[in-house]
């Protein structure tokens, strides 16, 4: 929901961007299409970034396309997400992918070592790159100049091999920051602000690019958090200048031989603009179970808080720890509440350590956990249900904390240790004068612990082409995809609300990430925190065989959230073929394409209501409607959807490429290239 001062400050120019960062980076990386807004264009990508709750499966289709070796300039697997080594399962996929980083020429980064945005801006983040991660935060890395784009895994793997990233050609959305950010409002607050005036579809088909005065007074971790949670916005990604703040950073890491200068032409324009005054921010938060439900914080204040969080990709830097650090500092958490600090990386857990921070914190009461996700994505630090949980991460989905019935909020370092203070949800200016004391001043080390220990470098070729995967019982293969039918015909299984994220098609958590590889088990859990009878009703219309397949009916940004394309493949495995909804999440639209599953949107979005669970659709002419040579502008093309149940029918769009209409009709990504006989 865009509110009236948001629609009053945001305005389209009309005459097309020119002389941005954006473009700069783009024109640098084209290699197809044209850069007109809506068009399919192909980015030659020099950097890839995967986790392993997304990395075995992107391995396994490295596999699956032959690939003999990475053909990017560097590519980095990292295991931040499911550290937790409740069994087996987990190590064998540890295995698993810290083999095919070494068979494919991969960068192996070890369980512990950091999550993987704040650790790859510090370790191998170069201005002026393009980089593409299979994981939605990818998007973070733009606070050091580069084009960071999350998509699916099998784009990943395609870009590993060589292959172009495609995107749609986003709108240009300038962002002019002014003024510096007063005490106790932080980066956390910018992207707040702009999830309080648009929403999580405010952003979707645009790229968010930040300039003006105040983008100097932001650090280089200061522009990761604001760049991070665009992907909260629906936002292809967000970038940043490549500045002094960006080689004062590198300096620090020591690679400061990496910075390239990158900046807009002084007389940039953007396709919109939109004006933050940083001096006018005041701490916020966004309510249970939104990230766009955000309101300041003493509208909520005094409330009761069990659980404050500090740590994720979306607060990385040190400056957030010490801060928290230094509010605790010869105080104790209040009685019941659990303060937990997950470190992002071991080098800023050794910085931390070095200043005194850690100490402070533990002896005020905090729980020191691993350098990693962990709770981010629901893997432990699971709340009470009903009870209030202040994080400093980027999501609070339903149930995605890893309790159905939670209550996550999400806030700045700030307003999360001045509530674990008090125990109740607290603004920590009022904090503040309650107990005297002034905003912690931060100061940055000149040069950070810089630790290479847990990252290995992969082995030549030579070495690495006798190198066999190590593939537990746990890792299964990926299901077969069969070609589009001509003829669609089957039942709706289920019918969802809007803003449906990828936590609620096919959830994380510590019951069902742990079969990341296991394509037929995790299928179990899939839209279960919607409807727990669909995987027994999707596999008994299979085993029926009366249909082809079946649909599934959604409302507005369907498939939010994660990038995880698991949430396209399990309902694929079950026998889904289409998903009918108002609108689409940018990377699962993407995903459903690569898996062969039909994307199409309502051209009257009331049609939607008409339809009901168990109603059965048909589409007709598939072929010759997604053939080589039907018609369709950049805007898709209409056919009819016609229900066999109440013999009526409604106007639905594809919004589908040449390219990817044959990849819709050989049933996804990989059945397309054996079609074409085009291994890599």
């Amino acid at each position: 929901m865009v509110s009236a001062d948001a629609a009053a400050v945001t305005t389209v120019t009309g005459n097309g961007a020119r002389g941005t960062v954006t473009q700069r980076l783009i024109h640098d990386h084209l290699v197809e299409g044209e850069t007109q807004p809506g068009r399919e264009i192909g980015l030659r990508v020099d950097q890839t970034l995967t986790q392993d709750a997304t990395g075995t499966l992107v391995m396994q289709e490295l596999e699956s396309l032959g690939l003999d070796r990475v053909r990017t300039e560097v590519s980095v697997q990292y295991v931040d997400h499911n550290i937790l080594q409740a069994d087996e399962r987990n190590a064998e996929d540890h295995a698993f992918l810290r083999s095919a980083a070494r068979r494919f020429g991969v960068w192996y980064s070890k369980p512990g070592n950091g999550v993987s945005h704040p650790t790859h801006m510090q370790r191998f983040g170069v201005p002026g790159k393009t980089l593409a991660g299979s994981d939605s935060h990818t998007c973070a890395a733009g606070s050091l100049g580069m084009l960071a784009v999350g998509v699916g895994g099998l784009e990943v793997a395609l870009a590993m091999a060589g292959r172009p990233l495609y995107l749609r050609m986003p709108r240009i959305w300038g962002v002019r920051l002014t003024g510096e950010l007063p005490p106790w409002v932080s980066a956390k607050d910018v992207i707040l602000e702009l999830l309080r005036r648009h929403g999580v579809k405010g952003a979707v088909n645009r790229v968010l690019e930040y300039h003006g005065p105040g983008v100097e007074s932001l650090t280089a971790m200061d522009r990761h958090v604001i760049a991070n949670m665009g992907a909260e916005l629906g936002a292809t990604t967000s970038v940043f200048p490549a500045d002094e703040a960006v080689r004062t950073f590198l300096r620090a890491e020591g690679r400061e031989e990496d910075f390239v200068p990158v900046a807009a032409e002084p007389d940039a324009v953007y396709d919109l603009d939109e004006e933050i005054d940083l001096s006018s921010l005041e701490p916020l938060i966004a309510r249970p179970s939104s990230p766009g439900n955000v309101v300041p914080v003493r509208e909520v204040a005094g409330r009761p808080v069990d659980q404050a969080a500090i740590g994720s990709s979306a607060n990385p830097g040190l400056r957030d720890f010490a801060v928290a650090a230094a509010m605790v500092a010869g105080r104790r958490t209040a009685d019941g509440v659990s303060l937990d600090v997950n470190p992002t990386s071991r080098e800023i857990l050794q910085d931390l350590t070095r200043t005194g921070g850690t100490f402070d914190l533990v002896a005020a009461g905090a729980r020191l956990h691993q350098s990693g996700c962990l709770g981010c994505i629901g893997m432990g630090q699971a709340p009470a249900a009903g009870r209030n949980s202040l994080r400093t991460f980027p999501r609070n989905f339903p149930g995605r904390s890893g309790t159905e019935d939670d209550s996550v909020w999400l806030c700045s370092p700030e307003t999360a240790t001045a509530s674990a203070l008090t125990g109740v949800i607290t603004d920590p200016r009022d904090w503040a004068a309650l107990a005297g004391v002034a905003a912690p001043h931060v100061e940055l080390p000149e040069h950070a612990s810089v630790n290479r220990e847990m990252l290995e470098e992969p082995p030549p070729p030579e070495r690495a082409a006798s190198i066999e995967l190590e593939r537990g019982p746990n890792v299964s293969a990926l299901p077969r995809l069969d070609p589009l039918p001509d003829v669609l015909e089957g039942p709706v299984l289920l019918k969802t609300g809007d803003d449906v994220s990828t936590d609620e098609i096919s959830p994380a958590g510590a019951k069902a990430l742990p079969y990341r590889s296991n394509i037929p088990k995790l299928a179990e859990f899939t839209f279960t925190r919607i409807d727990p009878e669909y995987p027994r009703r999707a596999a008994e219309t299979a085993q029926e065989g009366a249909y082809d397949g079946h649909f599934v009916v959604g409302g507005d940004n369907y498939g939010q959230g994660s990038s995880r394309e698991h949430a396209a493949i399990t309902p694929r495995h079950l026998g889904l073929r289409a998903v009918v909804a108002k609108s689409f999440a940018r990377i699962h639209w993407q995903n459903l394409v690569n898996f062969g599953v039909l994307p199409l949107e309502f051209e009257d979005c009331g049609d939607a209501e008409r339809i009901r669970t168990g109603d059965v659709l048909r589409l007709d002419g598939l072929h010759a409607l997604l053939g080589a040579d039907a018609d369709a502008d950049s805007q898709g093309a209409s056919l009819r959807l016609r229900s066999v149940t109440r013999d009526e029918s409604y106007a639905v769009r594809h919004r589908l490429s040449p390219r990817q209409r044959e990849i819709v009709r050989a049933g996804g990504i990989i059945p397309a290239l054996a079609a074409a006989n085009s291994r890599l």
